[in-house]
């Protein structure tokens, strides 16, 4: 058995035990409960065991260390066996390893209970936001498997600007002068990608070059937009409590922000009938309103947005007129399926087609060395950013 192999087995005895007797954790404690079980007790031995209980009951855990790893975004769990971390090149394993499900499950319910919400048989999932920020999502086996599944997304100290997006290759020179331009006008935007595709980490670098006199109001499920701005205020989203009251809906906070005098009104994520709210939002007034949206491309936001707006009961004629006379543009981010980096892939602008539904045209196109090619929307996106008439950049 390996020396690290060793101390886990320890520690599973002398946590068993030390659970018969109430107390407070402590060396002096471990020590008492190793000689309990004729293990040895040299200062070595009882400061590990001691030290790997303490991780076990505070913070993230095992979990701890990697989370502190510089340019780490996502921590996974796959069930018992080794961690998984993205330091933005791809998934890689770590030498952290959860030992069994009991392990997994534990760390699981200790996390979620920090946030404020339980995790058990009766709710096996729960997705919470830690007290550092962290954004934790947690699904217990058997609906996971092979193993309780844990995805800790963690959050930049700080933020991206936009000048660091250019210097990691997300953005060329050419994409950074557009989305600048894109902010300056106050066109109303969408960022679209996939999971973890950088969606967040580019609205907030854009936001953060906003002019410090204008108020932003963020409405998001779970705070994660932290945009190195003055005037930013935070609305987050509420679960049910244990008796299913309680919950505050995404589309609640976005009412209450049009309430809240706000010069740039943003949504973190679209993802259900909040869409109808933020494109009513568009279109009173309230030039500049971003938000991010899961597609995978830009032409299928407005089929996207579509099917998000029926499920709330906004017929399709409605929600494509809606979205034509709110929306100016889109930027969809793309991930390197071989090296895991994040960029720019188009910028598209939205129009009314011959059928009079949206569709959206590629106004400028980035290949993976971040070279731009004019698409056939590069004529409306000109128009719109020189502060052209509107119903002129969508002729």
């Amino acid at each position: 058995m390996t020396p690290e192999a060793d101390v886990m087995a320890l520690v599973e005895d002398v946590r068993a035990r030390l659970a018969r007797t109430p107390g407070d954790l402590s060396p002096h404690r471990v020590a008492e409960a190793l000689r309990a079980a004729g293990r040895p007790v040299g200062d070595a031995t009882v400061l590990a065991v001691y030290e790997a209980l303490r991780r076990d009951v505070i913070g993230a855990g095992p979990l701890e260390p990697l989370l502190a790893l510089p340019g780490v975004t996502d921590v996974l769990v796959n069930g018992p066996g080794p961690v998984r971390i993205d330091r933005g090149d791809g998934v890689e394993e770590t030498d952290v390893v959860l030992p069994s499900e009991e392990s997994c499950r534990r760390l699981a319910q200790r996390l979620v209970a920090s946030g404020g919400r339980r995790l058990d048989d009766a709710a096996p999932w729960a997705d919470v936001r830690l007290p550092d920020g962290t954004r934790c999502h947690a699904l217990l086996a058997p609906l996971a498997q092979p193993g309780t599944a844990i995805s800790l997304r963690v959050p930049r100290r700080g933020g991206f600007s936009l000048a660091e997006l250019r210097a990691a290759g997300a953005l060329s020179d050419a994409g950074l002068e557009l989305v600048r331009r894109l902010v300056d006008a106050r066109l109303a935007f969408l960022v679209t990608g996939g999971t973890g595709g950088g969606k967040t980490t580019l609205l907030a670098a854009l936001l953060a070059t906003v002019d410090p006199a204008e108020r932003i109001v963020v409405v998001e499920d779970a705070a994660e937009l932290r945009p190195e701005h003055p005037q930013v205020v935070g609305l987050e989203a509420r679960p049910a409590n244990l008796e299913g009251a309680g919950a505050v809906l995404l589309r609640d906070l976005v009412r209450q922000a049009l309430r809240m005098r706000p010069d740039r009104l943003v949504v973190g994520e679209v993802r259900d009938a909040a869409v109808v709210d933020l494109l009513a939002a568009m279109n009173t007034g309230h030039e500049g309103g971003c938000g991010t949206l899961h597609a995978n491309s830009a032409a299928d936001v407005p089929a996207r947005i579509e099917a998000l707006a029926l499920s709330a009961g906004l017929a399709r004629e409605a929600a494509h007129s809606q979205l034509v006379a709110g929306l100016d543009a889109v930027l969809h981010v793309r991930r390197d399926r071989r090296t895991g980096r994040r960029r720019l892939g188009e910028v598209a602008v939205v129009a009314r087609g011959p059928d009079g539904l949206a569709r959206t045209e590629v106004a400028v196109a980035f290949d993976p060395a971040g070279t731009p090619s004019a698409g056939p929307g590069s004529r409306r996106l000109l128009a719109l950013l020189d502060g052209r008439d509107r119903d002129e950049g969508r002729a």
